[in-house]
């Protein structure tokens, strides 16, 4: 490995929010004004638009906004009928927010390890966790990690073997799709978000849940909203997590654009792929040799590449030195959500969920945005080969 001493010649982002919002200025703007002129904020008729044209969008009867993704995941727990006494199957390796919103939904999260190659939840491992499980968890909430849907088609044939009702965490996945099935409407639901990082994201918070469930569907408008379907009365106690009106004009002008800028993400990771390939880096995740481990694309799946995660040894290393040559990267999830101190309760010890624990050791996301230069993929590329080399 050599020296990080070189003068540094590029500065490349993760993320430049930036260059994205160049070209959507003035329509952006245009919204925004649109919704201060009605002098509707919250909910209304902008928000009612944006739901109707998102769940077109995912092949999906109902779709209701709500304040964040991470409401957007309780709401579909909640809605679904998970309550106080309940466990609900999900995977170690993702953002806090899916386990939190299982406890936040009075229930217990199950965790079973994920997939070497794709990081994914393991259906195979699932259902040896419910055949073991006694009593059995009422629903599973699997997660479409960096962009790539679960194995949808296997963990829907487990959950209705066992009984489970299926929320999928899809906040990393609009627009992906498995065996042609737009993710939001291969569960009973779906909850997206739009943080500013997704792939589709506002100028805030902001979430939605999409289902074919009318009956959910309406218990989530109430759920959102303080518990009630009717101005001061409440059928149950809720939440305060009605989206923004102005979240919702700024969506519907993104949304437009959402299939070109996760055609440009996916011509990206392929860019990587092919620059990794030819400066001989890359190998299988399970070989001791391998310099650059590259997550495997299942052929069922449509990834929209909201990350492009690579697996490294030496990567706090690497990443330092990437730091130093101008290249800025991201560790998703440096600490697997079972041996986070919150759920030290559960009884969990290294070692219990071997794969997710060796991937949080070695993951690394490199820069990914529809506007990323191939200049600036080839400087990534060159640097990962000289620390390697």
């Amino acid at each position: 490995m050599k020296s990080s001493g070189q003068k540094t010649a590029l500065q490349v982002p993760m993320l430049d929010l930036g260059r994205g919002y160049a070209g959507i200025r003035e329509e952006v703007l245009e919204a925004i004004a649109r919704v201060c002129d009605s002098q509707h904020y919250i909910l209304g008729e902008e928000v009612t638009a944006f739901e109707r044209e998102f769940a077109a969008l995912c092949g999906s009867a109902h779709a209701v906004a709500c304040a964040s993704g991470t409401d957007a995941l309780w709401l579909g727990l909640a809605a679904s009928g998970i309550k106080s006494g309940d466990s609900v199957i999900t995977t170690p390796f993702s953002f806090f927010a899916t386990a939190s919103s299982i406890v936040r939904a009075g229930a217990r999260p199950v965790f079973v390890d994920i997939e070497a190659e794709t990081l994914n939840i393991d259906p195979e491992k699932v259902r040896q966790k419910l055949q073991a499980a006694s009593p059995r968890p009422q629903a599973m909430m699997p997660v479409h990690l960096y962009g790539q849907c679960a194995d949808m088609e296997d963990l829907n044939r487990i959950a209705g073997e066992f009984g489970l009702s299926v929320v999928e965490d899809a906040a990393q996945a609009v627009g992906a799709a498995w065996n042609g099935k737009i993710a939001g409407s291969v569960g009973g639901s779906a909850a997206f978000s739009f943080y500013p990082t997704k792939n589709l994201s506002a100028f805030g918070d902001a979430g939605i849940l999409t289902t074919n469930d009318t009956e959910l569907a309406e218990r989530a408008r109430s759920l959102r909203n303080h518990g009630s379907k009717q101005r001061y009365y409440h059928d149950e106690i809720g939440a305060n997590s009605r989206l923004d009106s102005i979240q919702a004009a700024v969506l519907r002008v993104k949304m437009k654009r959402l299939p070109q800028w996760n055609k440009e993400r996916a011509d990206r990771a392929r860019v990587y792929d092919q620059l990794f390939e030819r400066a001989g880096l890359v190998g299988s995740a399970n070989h001791k040799a391998t310099k650059v481990a590259l997550l495997k694309t299942r052929p069922q799946a449509l990834h929209i590449f909201h990350q492009y995660v690579v697996r490294v040894p030496q990567r706090d290393e690497l990443r330092n030195f990437l730091k130093q040559r101008g290249v800025s990267t991201e560790i998703y999830y440096p600490v697997p959500l079972h041996l986070q101190k919150c759920f030290a309760y559960l009884g969990h010890a290294e070692g219990d969920l071997p794969e997710a624990e060796r991937a949080a050791k070695d993951v690394l996301a490199l820069p990914m945005f529809p506007e990323l230069k191939i200049e600036e993929q080839k400087y990534v590329v060159e640097n990962i080969a000289e620390f390697f080399s």
